[in-house]
Formats: structure tokens, sequence, C-alpha cells
């Protein structure tokens, strides 16, 4: 049967029009400006209707698998349902779930232990068809660890793993080149002074004696799967040349204007977080993702760790008089991840697309999401 939504505020590629959008066997089948007077249209009384948001980089499923430091929750599917339900109800129908391979610091670090099972849980939640929306697996592969190839050997049999991203976080460089702004964040997450530099000095080391050997290796593993890359927190040009002669195609959380000007030269799609866009910028000493946007250097935002900001990025982008307009910046969380992740098949409102769906209305500058449709089913 049909479904027919009418007196809906469209979010097309270029505009944003009244209409009324018909999808029927989780396909859109018709897009068409002006109100049906059909039977049994359903009114969405000025709501926007957008597509589906696509989200290519969250960590959102590990807070519900490690809820608070030291408890790891005891039923993987449980969390990993959570956090489904968490991102459907941020509007998001696609999402790749950003699970970290390795380690940042061996000693501490309970990445390892969860990572297998986190796999298992999304691969159950896919098998049983327990989730409300579309999950695919991005591994994030931390090269400073030592077990980091064997870690991922385990787990690259999963037909759920579509992309990979080449992660480095040894202090003293990217995202961390601030050592001092590296230490500030430890100590305001309970470590002591020696304690920080303990681990401080660990993850140096661990980061010279593993990246270097990690890298070709897990760039061939993911060459010989056919799964794209991405690298991570890119900082220099000589960060942007090294992921393009590797074959990376998207360059996520470039920390400098100069590393997102590279990477645009580059060929790489470029992906910031939607939290820097809320915030006003970086919470670690990057560059701002609005001046991204202002300079033309942004192809697409990721919510990061707050599954939310996506959409409140959308509004805060366009605030302020900005040159960008509602429907762009809806591009950045549709259209544009799905261009770049290969999915022919969604984020925009046209015939012939899957009927992945999002209704919302702004209350002041907050989105409030009022229906999520995957494939023309409602799951919120």
């Amino acid at each position: 049967m049909e479904t027919v939504l009418t007196n809906a505020r469209l979010v097309l590629d270029d505009a944003i029009v009244t209409g009324t959008l018909a999808h029927r066997d989780g396909v859109i089948r018709d897009v068409s400006e002006g109100r049906s007077s059909a039977p049994g249209a359903i009114d969405l009384e000025g709501d926007l209707l957008a597509p589906g948001l696509i989200e290519i980089h969250t960590d959102n499923l590990e807070k519900h698998f490690v809820p608070r430091p030291g408890v790891v929750w005891p039923n993987p599917l449980a969390a990993a349902l959570v956090h489904d339900a968490q991102m459907a109800a941020s509007g998001v129908t696609t999402v790749y779930d950003a699970l970290c391979a390795g380690g940042y610091d061996a000693k501490n670090d309970y990445r390892r232990a969860i990572f297998p099972d986190m796999v298992a849980a999304i691969e159950q939640g896919v098998r049983e068809k327990a989730f409300r929306i579309e999950h695919r697996i991005h591994l994030r592969c931390e090269l400073t660890d030592p077990a980091l190839i064997g870690d991922l050997n385990d787990q690259l049999g999963s037909d759920l793993v579509r992309l990979g991203s080449l992660m480095d976080h040894t202090p003293g460089q990217r995202q961390w080149r601030d050592i001092a702004t590296l230490k500030r964040f430890m100590t305001s997450n309970g470590l002591s002074e020696t304690a920080a530099d303990e681990m401080l000095a660990r993850r140096m080391a661990a980061g010279a004696e593993n990246a270097a050997r990690n890298r070709p290796q897990v760039v061939a593993l993911f060459k010989a799967r056919g799964a794209p890359l991405a690298s991570h927190d890119d900082t220099t040009e000589a960060h942007v040349a090294e992921a393009a002669a590797d074959g990376c195609a998207i360059s996520e959380f470039p920390t400098t204007l100069k590393a997102a000007q590279a990477a645009k030269a580059a060929g790489l799609a470029t992906v910031a977080g939607a939290p820097n866009v809320v915030r006003g910028g970086s919470h670690s000493g990057g560059v701002s993702a609005i001046e991204l946007a202002e300079h033309g250097l942004l192809d697409a935002l990721s919510s990061d760790y707050v599954p939310s900001s996506l959409l409140q990025a959308v509004e805060r982008l366009t605030a302020d008089a900005s040159p960008i307009t509602l429907a762009q910046a809806f591009g950045f969380v549709t259209s544009r991840p799905a261009a770049m992740l290969g999915l022919a098949d969604r984020g925009r409102l046209a015939p012939g697309l899957r009927a992945d769906l999002v209704r919302l209305r702004f209350a002041g500058r907050t989105p409030v999401v009022r229906e999520v449709v995957v494939a023309g089913e409602r799951v919120t």
C-alpha cells in the first residue's frame, strides 16, 4: 500500500519546498510540490521531511558497553539495542559504528576486551532483525597498538565491515600535538599528574615502536578486502600526502585548515565533527568545523560522540547570517556522506531511492525528531 505524506517541507538537494512524498514497498515513488488531496494522505503539519541521516563515524556504542569507568555491561546485545534506539531517535537511518581495533594504552585500555563482543553484538542485532536502523561497521585501527594486526585479522571476516580508518594517537602529533592540552584532558578525567605522565610516556613509546610498522599492514588488509580507508586527524600536508599514497578516500577530522586544504587538493573527502560545529570549536584545539564549511572544505559531518549533534549542527550552520542554506546544511548529513560511502540508493528525496525519512521541526533552535522511517517502515 502506498503511503502519501503531504503538507511537508521537503528537504531537497538545493531547496526546501512545501510538497508531497509518496512511498511504497520501501521505495520513494513520487516527490512533488503542492499539497495532496488523495484519500488517506497524511498531513505532516508543515514539518520538515528530510532524507534519513547517514552517520559515518560514531563511537556511541562504546558508551553503552562501558557505562562507567571499569564497568563492562554484561549483555552486549542489550547495549547495542540502546545505542540503536538513540541513533534512530536522532534521525539516523544508516550508521557506521566506529569500533576501536587496538587501544591507546595497553596497560589500561579496556577496548581490546570489548572489541570482539561489540562486533558480535552488531552481527547478532542485524541477524535477528532486532535493530531499528541499518548498521555497518567502521573499524578504527589504532596504529600504536602492538597487537593491532592480530585483533584485526580476528574480525575482518565480518560481512558488516565496510570502512576502516588509520588512527595514530601518539602524544605530540595530530589531535594531541599539544601534549599540555592532552595532559589536562587526562587529568580532568580523574588521572593524577603522576599517572598521566606515566601514561604519556608509555603511549609515546608505543607510537614510536608500532605505528610505522602497523600502517602498511592495515592498508594492505583493507585493500585486499576492497573496503575504503579514511585517514584520521590529519594535521600537516605530509599527513595528507601519506594518506593519499596509501589510497585513503576520506580525511576524517583534519585538525588544521592547511590539512583540509591539502585533502581537498588531493581529492580526499573531508569529514568534521558535528559536536565541533555545535560547540563552536574543537575540544582539543583543532580547526573549527564551521571555518572548514565557510572555506568550502567540508564534505560531511559525523556525530562522533553525541548522536543528536547532527541535526543541531544543521541548524547551527545556518545561523548568524550564514551563507549556508538549510538545504545545503542537511546535505552534510545526508546526500554527501551517502556519496562518500558509495550509497547510491539513499541520502536524497528522489523517486527510486530508499524510503529512509526523518520528520522533524525546530523548537526554537532545537531539532525535535517526530518520526523516523527506514525502508518504508516507521521505527520511531
